[in-house]
């Protein structure tokens, strides 16, 4: 009898911690985006216009009514302090000489920032003009208006010249960058880092990955359901960044929530992983949906949105192949214990009770 007590104050603590640590990884889910900054560059050729649309909070002196975006007034009343307060935080060389910026302008936003979980109202979009003498031939940008301490926070920016555009991605790791004549590379880099980051931040894929290989199983076969989903999360991921197909994120991420909940439900009952790959494929469908929001508000031009969208897929599963061998090797390691079944149950139960928050927040409070 005191046995069974003890076994089951056991059972019971494993239960709780395991709730726990899921609700540790995952409440914070997607809130990185409120810290996203977009810049459209213009180039001609002794001018530039950077419309910047940026978090209020990174300039929230000159907010002086408090309601988390910049007016007009604002802006003509702080001018001179804004031009001092930008130049610090965003600087652009052309051959050697910097330009300060002539003149800021409030402007109404043309797109907001992709899976952003604020609102639009907590961003500013702000018009900055820059002049130099003689035609820009070579031009370096310096952007470092990022929240402190938050290494997620970003600027995606698209600069345009002529007949050309590039995508770039500033971090606060990377905070340079060539506007013109950019090299592919670093095009290619900004997009798979920034992939990589989309996953390792999306509490509800990486959340299913874990439910995906909870059975276990032979790791060629752990492949074989991380190769389906990868698949077909990249086939929709492309359909739907470029316009080909388009559904409503809201019930997107409906369909996220359900998906992890019924994975890890049947995790409970399940004994072996069979067919585990063709639901890893219909369910990869569903997340290529929400993949392609993080591309898709940015209305990348079509000159060069394949080799985004390519650079982007790779950093997604360069990430997902981090997680899936972390978890393999975690799950292997827990086989040579006695609790490992009571281990993996209370995971699986913490994942149901997560998944079932997020269909609550996404389907009656969104």
């Amino acid at each position: 009898m005191p046995h069974q007590r003890s076994r089951t104050w056991k059972t019971f603590i494993c239960w709780g911690l395991g709730l726990l640590m899921v609700l540790s990884l995952a409440t914070p889910s997607q809130a990185h985006w409120a810290d996203l900054a977009v810049a459209d560059i213009q180039i001609r050729e002794r001018d530039i216009d950077l419309n910047l649309t940026v978090p209020t909070g990174l300039i929230a002196q000159f907010d002086d009514d408090k309601n988390k975006q910049l007016s007009d007034s604002e802006v003509t009343i702080h001018q001179k302090d804004l031009q001092e307060f930008l130049n610090e935080k965003i600087r652009l060389t052309a051959a050697g000489q910097k330009s300060e910026t002539l003149i800021i302008k409030a402007t109404t936003a043309t797109k907001t920032p992709s899976n952003l979980v604020a609102t639009p109202d907590t961003h500013s979009s702000l018009l900055l003009k820059y002049h130099w003498p003689e035609p820009i031939e070579q031009l370096q940008m310096h952007y470092e208006l990022f929240v402190p301490g938050v290494n997620t926070a970003r600027c995606l920016a698209q600069v345009f010249r002529a007949d050309r555009v590039d995508n770039l991605v500033f971090t606060p790791d990377s905070q340079n960058a060539a506007l013109i004549d950019a090299p592919i590379g670093q095009q290619i880099s900004s997009f798979i880092k920034l992939g990589i980051e989309h996953i390792w931040t999306g509490y509800d894929h990486i959340l299913f990955l874990i439910s995906l290989l909870m059975l276990g199983g032979e790791l060629g076969y752990l492949l074989k359901v991380v190769t389906a989903f990868s698949l077909s999360h990249s086939v929709t991921l492309f359909l739907a960044a470029l316009n080909i197909i388009s559904v409503p994120s809201r019930w997107v991420e409906i369909a996220i929530a359900l998906s992890i909940g019924y994975i890890a439900s049947e995790n409970l009952w399940r004994k072996e992983p069979k067919a585990r790959w063709q639901l890893a494929f219909a369910f990869g469908l569903i997340h290529g949906l929400g993949f392609s929001s993080a591309l898709q508000e940015l209305d990348l031009p079509r000159t060069n949105l394949v080799t985004s969208l390519a650079s982007f897929s790779v950093g997604i599963e360069l990430g997902q192949f981090a997680i899936v061998l972390a978890v393999y090797l975690a799950l292997s390691y827990l086989r040579k214990f006695s609790w490992d079944l009571t281990v993996r149950r209370m995971i699986s139960g913490g994942v149901i009770v997560m998944s079932a928050i997020w269909l609550w927040e996404r389907a009656f409070m969104g």
